[in-house]
């Protein structure tokens, strides 16, 4: 065993022991068994003692348990449609795909208070979560009760990522508003997440489509244009270089605009960047089916080409891409989602978005780490141990050591699987991966020392996951470590006040 990571337990007896497996964390690959008390791991050894309860992973990779950072739960969209998940069928679909962690979107829309936003969302997901949750705030009102009172408290309260939209004319913020939204973030020690893409060539694509009646769901992928993604991270880069402050693009999936991302990391730019299963796994080719058969295809941005896809992966094994998340966004193939207007909804009117917390990690391990283009560690940074590390949940998440959440996965790694609808546990009744062949997949899977999943059976009841106050970002921790103080626009920024959080 090459982990240095001991302790003992004195004369208590362990809760659980997790024996033989194969560890894989993002830095070490051992073998040991695993030792807990009261939910936390206690000790990392060769033979330990019985506990209460043994779980043998003899010829199973024991790895962190997923952290899913970017889906979105029981949450109403833009257009007023509620996602067809709610807490426990996200958390229940999130837990059988190996899952211990989600961190979905608390929205404001543009009469929402933040406070009330959050108080909502939190009791929505303490009364069914079955696994652990943090939140992030999508911030669409900048009014001075939320930029002076509720956003402060709400990151002093561990909420501390916000996510901004340049697209989508209910929730998109202007350049002003986004500087305003970064100056409090680099103020109170929280992170800002981008949707970039640039709503008024989408507006102007959109509307020439429209009027020469092309509205079927391919042409979604031509008003969301490669270049409207590209041009918008540029812009936003660009804002945020201006005021020093770090941001992460979400769902990147045009080659071009990983060039743009590429090139700000060079330059020094504290620019972090994540992309998802569909950019990987599907084309703009999927969404050209018959009728409205390619709205099941349809999120914003939109899957590109095989170029594209070859670049996010390319992505993911440089590292200018740091996190694989699943942005799980469920909708109903039926009035309530994905076709209001049944056989003659058109791309503008259908919900965006795809489902996928369930298959996120299977997928990467069959398509990344059994093919070689990952080795087990980047496997187990880009599913977990990155996105605990990126929104301030690490050690206690993310990781497999003494002291940390006993939050562990055990993976079959030759278990062979067709993806089926009918296999899957969210309340979405289609899934855009049907009839692919996957090799891999969680077999046990355990939340604090609970066994939450096992021999394909829900071990725990709705309600019983935990909120996770999220510390100071280390995106933001090392900015503020690496910038240089003494400057006008730091004094216009203002002074920090959130280094304290965790």
């Amino acid at each position: 065993m090459t982990s240095t990571a001991t302790t003992t337990p004195g004369d208590r007896q362990f809760d659980l022991v997790v024996r033989n497996g194969k560890v894989a964390t993002a830095s070490d690959t051992y073998q040991a068994d695993i030792g807990i008390i009261d939910g936390r791991i206690a000790a990392i050894a060769d033979d330990l003692p019985k506990g209460k309860r043994d779980i043998d992973a003899r010829g199973r990779w024991v790895m962190p348990g997923g952290v899913d950072s970017h889906c979105h739960v029981e949450q109403l969209s833009g257009m007023g449609l509620m996602c067809a998940d709610d807490f426990y069928s996200a958390t229940v679909s999130a837990a059988f795909g190996g899952n211990t962690t989600i961190m979905p979107f608390a929205a404001q829309h543009r009469e929402d208070s933040v406070r009330d936003v959050l108080e909502d969302y939190s009791a929505r997901a303490a009364e069914k979560s079955v696994i652990d949750y943090a939140f992030h705030v999508i911030v669409t009102n900048l009014d001075e009760q939320t930029l002076n009172e509720d956003l402060p408290r709400a990151i002093r309260q561990g909420v501390t990522s916000l996510k901004v939209f340049m697209t989508y004319e209910r929730m998109k913020l202007d350049d002003y508003q986004i500087l305003d939204t970064l100056a409090l973030a680099d103020r109170e020690g929280a992170l800002v997440m981008v949707h970039a893409e640039n709503n008024d060539v989408i507006r102007w694509l959109g509307d020439r489509l429209t009027e020469r009646g092309l509205k079927a769901p391919k042409y979604h992928a031509v008003a969301h244009a490669g270049l409207a993604e590209t041009e918008a991270t540029h812009r936003v880069v660009t804002l945020s270089r201006v005021l020093e402050t770090p941001i992460l693009i979400v769902h990147v999936s045009e080659a071009e605009t990983l060039d743009c991302i590429r090139q700000a990391q060079q330059k020094g730019a504290a620019l972090y960047a994540e992309t998802c299963p569909q950019y990987l796994f599907l084309t703009a080719a999927d969404i050209d089916k018959p009728g409205v058969e390619g709205a099941k295809f349809c999120c914003s941005p939109p899957p590109r080409d095989e170029r594209c896809q070859t670049a996010m992966w390319q992505g993911l094994t440089e590292g200018s891409l740091t996190l694989y998340s699943s942005d799980h966004a469920p909708y109903r193939w039926d009035e309530t989602g994905k076709l209001p207007k049944g056989e003659k909804t058109g791309f503008r009117e259908m919900a965006n978005g795809l489902p996928g917390l369930e298959v996120r990690m299977p997928l990467l391990f069959s398509e990344g780490y059994r093919k070689g283009r990952l080795t087990i560690n980047e496997f187990v940074a880009l599913t977990s141990t990155n996105h605990a590390r990126t929104y301030g949940l690490y050690p206690r998440k993310g990781t497999i050591a003494v002291g940390s959440d006993a939050d562990i996965v055990i993976w079959d790694e030759g278990r062979e699987i067709t993806i089926t609808n009918d296999l899957l546990h969210d309340n979405v009744d289609y899934t855009p991966y049907e009839g692919m062949k996957v090799t891999g997949w969680a077999d046990t899977v355990i939340n604090r020392g609970r066994v939450v999943v096992e021999n394909g059976e829900l071990k725990v009841s709705r309600g019983t996951g935990e909120f996770l106050p999220c510390g100071l970002p280390e995106p933001v921790a090392k900015a503020r470590a690496n910038r240089q103080p003494d400057t006008l626009i730091r004094e216009l920024v203002g002074k920090p006040t959130g280094g304290d959080q965790g």
